[in-house]
């Protein structure tokens, strides 16, 4: 297993580490393990792609990797009253909807690897889960002055584009893999 594939599966074995630490309340750690656990996104993509170490595997397992922690993150989330259930009903559905596609295409031989559009939305959606990590507690957005009003409102604008990406990703996808589907229904 090559260093891209070793960061994937580094952060795949973060989630349950992250998720109890944000369940048991201590979100300064939960914060800093879904940090670190991003940021071995960036790094497993920059190294792969840099000294040619793609392979099908990474393909497949790093969206799947990116899923599961923003995911997970985004339904502990839900349980501290920080984001809407339905945003995170719809960026979950995606997901799954993508994640039949890369089923499909992987009985058909073929691995679809995340579009530009995906790494955008996944990118926005790391940067809203680490804001409203750090005001789990609305501490800052509801602290009444300009600058808390200010937090609050930046988080929900980038809640937004990080939605707002998350359906035109999921359009992309469909349109580019479409035929994936052939004979299919």
């Amino acid at each position: 297993m090559n260093l891209p594939n070793k960061l994937t599966m580094l952060r795949v074995l973060m989630i349950p580490f992250f998720v109890a630490f944000m369940l048991l309340g201590y979100k300064w750690i939960a914060l800093v393990l879904f940090v670190v656990a991003s940021l071995t996104d960036l790094a497993d993509g920059k190294i792969a792609r840099r000294y040619n170490l793609i392979t099908d595997f990474g393909k497949f397992m790093d969206p799947l990797a990116d899923k599961m922690l923003v995911c997970s993150a985004m339904i502990c989330l839900v349980g501290a009253n920080r984001i809407w259930t339905w945003v995170v009903i719809l960026i979950i559905a995606r997901e799954f909807i993508i994640s039949g596609f890369r089923l499909i295409a992987a009985e058909k031989g073929s691995v679809i690897a995340a579009s530009w559009w995906g790494k955008f939305k996944t990118t926005f959606q790391m940067i809203m889960v680490i804001m409203m990590i750090i005001d789990v507690d609305y501490k800052i957005s509801h602290s009444g002055n300009a600058l808390g009003q200010a937090y609050g409102i930046l988080t929900n604008v980038i809640m937004f584009i990080a939605l707002a990406l998350t359906i035109i990703s999921l359009g992309d996808y469909l349109i580019k893999n479409w035929n994936v589907m052939d004979g299919q229904m």
